[in-house]
């Protein structure tokens, strides 16, 4: 059995795995229905947009450093479950508000940032919750699979997501993701594995314990190099990312199902990414890996800017080119994400690891609230395909301290976990 099926045999992997693939599933809805609700049943234009999506990230630079030393310091069985549901009870307020005409982009903002400061606490939980279920050894399979889940989340949720928009409407399409992240919680409880929080001590202070984790992120020579790169190119992605649903619906006119099955055939690229990960990984090594799959997301990037464009007399049509970029980008995300993120899992004492990936995902998604502002400042005074090339030049920067480091000549990545900490 656990040969055929891998981590999949193991009871408390495959519990966090099918959470994962529930809350996912529901999450992909959500990202489509949230932002069509605002624009096609609010009105809201670039400058809306941006806070938005800025509002869904906003927690990760406020909170996220000391959200990494409270994880560390609590059960993160019930870390996860709690922000599960509170992600359920936020987001059912959406269809509830439309059904009594009473919704706002203001209501939408508060959910947004819900929803983002229980995202910052499930997600440091979720990634140091992995090495407390897995043999170190096994780490990189845990991250590929549950890559996976996510990619075919990626590939179905839009697809699904357009459709029940078109026959429901947007606000149902919310109250599924809101049911979805009751399942996940379910699947959370049914893990056996306890997990104790460390034992308390009187004098430790609060400062001091996101003082350790930063400390770990920045003086690492390689961590700090992998969080420029991330936090660089999430600045700028987040600039797309926020005017993409407009920029499709408005400026391409294309329908919602069409943007559904354009992202769905797209996120095709992330699933093969997840498929192919580990062989890509040990082909190039996992330090090359790192650099090279950076560098692939910058031509997706070029391709959405071009959409329904003429470029040297070349009509681009809207729908191939949006294919064709998500296909790409999402492909090099993932194989990124599974390089570096089981690299920091291996590399970090456990202990420390909720603080250590609180320090990068505040380096890495802090960013993104900046940058979803700031494309729908920029949207709103040159328009959305300005910011689309200025966000591909940014993409390339990004790969400039990852590039210019010992990752391109390093085949194989230090290990420096302790060992003492490792799940039997």
């Amino acid at each position: 059995m656990t040969r055929r099926f891998g981590l999949l045999a193991h009871h408390d992997f495959r519990q966090l795995f099918c959470a994962d693939v529930v809350s996912q599933c529901g999450t992909q809805l959500s990202l489509l229905a949230l932002p069509v609700l605002a624009v096609r049943q609010l009105g809201a234009n670039e400058l809306q947009m941006g806070v938005l999506t800025a509002f869904e990230t906003l927690a990760f630079l406020v909170i996220g450093l000391p959200a990494g030393a409270w994880v560390d310091r609590w059960s993160k069985q019930r870390v996860l479950i709690a922000n599960d549901l509170l992600r359920a009870a936020a987001l059912a307020t959406v269809p509830i508000a439309w059904w009594l005409d009473v919704l706002t982009l203001h209501q939408m903002y508060a959910v947004a940032l819900v929803v983002g400061v229980s995202t910052v606490f499930f997600d440091v939980a979720y990634q140091s919750y992995l090495p407390e279920l897995v043999p170190s050894a096994s780490i990189s399979e845990g991250n590929a699979k549950l890559q996976s889940a996510e990619s075919v989340a990626h590939v179905a949720g839009p697809a699904l997501g357009g459709a029940l928009i078109k026959a429901v409407g947007a606000p149902w399409a919310v109250l599924i993701d809101a049911v979805s992240f009751i399942g996940s919680a379910i699947f959370v409880t049914r893990i056996r594995h306890v997990s104790v929080p460390p034992p308390q001590v009187v004098d430790r202070s609060l400062r001091r314990e996101i003082a350790e984790g930063l400390s770990f992120v920045i003086r690492h020579p390689l961590l700090a190099r992998i969080a420029a790169c991330t936090s660089i190119s999430n600045l700028f992605g987040s600039m797309a990312g926020a005017l993409i649903v407009l920029f499709a619906l408005r400026d391409l006119e294309l329908s919602e199902a069409v943007l559904g099955l354009s992202f769905s055939a797209g996120a095709v690229g992330g699933l093969l990414g997840a498929f192919m990960s580990g062989r890509l990984i040990g082909w190039l090594g996992e330090g090359r890996a790192i650099p090279f799959s950076a560098a692939a997301i910058v031509p997706g990037g070029a391709l959405l800017a071009v959409a329904g464009s003429t470029v040297l007399g070349w009509e681009i049509p809207a729908v191939p080119a949006l294919i064709c970029s998500s296909l790409i980008f999402t492909f090099g995300v993932v194989v990124y994400n599974v390089a570096q993120v089981s690299f920091r899992q291996r590399l970090c004492p456990q202990p420390l690891l909720g603080r250590m990936n609180a320090s990068m995902r505040f380096f890495v998604w802090g960013t993104m609230p900046i940058g979803a502002l700031a494309g729908g400042v920029m949207g709103t005074y040159w328009g959305i395909r300005p910011v689309l090339w200025i966000s591909v030049v940014g993409y390339a920067v990004a790969v400039v301290p990852v590039a210019l480091s010992p990752l391109i000549r390093m085949r194989d990545l230090p290990a420096e976990r302790d060992q003492h900490a490792e799940a039997p």
